[in-house]
């Protein structure tokens, strides 16, 4: 299937991905081989060339169909759980832009994967992670757009727990793009913000005008307006590692641990996110 063979919904779907999100060629592409496994399938599923993305049986059960079809081609969980999250994000984008009435992929279980320590935490993971948190934040409500920024500041600007909790609205210093931080013994650190940390503080800054307690200063806030406990920062992270990747156990500790991998030597591109990295300063491409 050549560039000109692919669905319209699909063709715009790739150049959102690349022109909006901002993400890599490399993640675009991804995306592409992607949905035209899924293309395949239900071609093959449904018995005819001529469906279209709203037809009614492109539907639930067509989706588990496909995650099916790509166990018995031997994947891995973690490749069928990623493919699943492509089409995941697919079908939101349909959805959003009114090509169809519901989210098939809503009601849609990803394969549980191995579970492993977080050492052992693959940029695969993160890519699932974040395009739910990013997916999730498109509904644009406080627990989401608040679960996408604990994200950034934890994997992009590599922040602690406690760092995280401690944080106040004030702390982010937006013109010069870094975050004021103390940290273990009190000691105050000055931290980069990633631009796609920036940008999820816009948008979780709205919502969190609506609830805000008189006074309170925090940046991470709870519905009736006060500061979001360490629990409730680590539990948003965890829920988000066990609906996205399948997972089990992950923690903010691996978020962070894998974000001083990325980092050093290596810088997060202008884009700031899970998908696109620069070369070290020796030449060496990572990520």
């Amino acid at each position: 299937m050549s560039e000109e063979t692919l669905r319209r919904e699909v063709r715009e779907f790739l150049m959102h991905l690349a022109m909006e999100r901002q993400l890599s060629t490399n993640t675009v592409k991804a995306y592409e081989r992607d949905l035209r496994q899924l293309d395949l399938f239900l071609t093959e599923y449904l018995g005819r060339r001529d469906w279209a993305w709203s037809d009614s049986d492109v539907d639930r059960l067509a989706l588990r169909g496909f995650l099916g079809w790509l166990d018995r081609m031997g994947l891995s969980k973690r490749t069928i759980a990623r493919k699943l999250s492509a089409a995941r994000s697919f079908f939101s984008f349909l959805h959003i832009e009114g090509h169809i009435d519901t989210d098939p992929t809503r009601a849609v279980r990803a394969p549980k994967v191995e579970k492993r320590l977080p050492g052992h935490l693959s940029l695969s993971d993160v890519r699932l992670v974040f395009e739910e948190a990013e997916r999730n934040a498109e509904r644009n409500t406080l627990r989401d757009t608040r679960e996408l920024l604990i994200l950034e500041l934890l994997y992009g600007s590599g922040l602690r727990l406690g760092e995280l909790h401690g944080l106040n609205l004030t702390s982010v210093d937006r013109s010069s793009r870094f975050v004021r931080v103390i940290g273990k013994g009190r000691k105050e650190r000055i931290v980069p913000v990633t631009e796609s940390a920036l940008r999820a503080l816009d948008q979780y800054e709205l919502r969190r005008r609506e609830v805000r307690a008189h006074g309170e200063d925090a940046l991470l806030v709870n519905a009736q307006g006060g500061r979001l406990s360490r629990r409730s920062i680590q539990a948003a992270v965890t829920t988000c590692f066990e609906v996205a990747a399948g997972s089990h156990g992950l923690s903010s500790h691996a978020l962070r641990a894998l974000s001083g991998y990325i980092t050093c030597p290596c810088r997060i591109s202008s884009r700031s996110g899970p998908n696109t990295f620069h070369e070290s300063d020796d030449g060496s491409s990572r990520g």
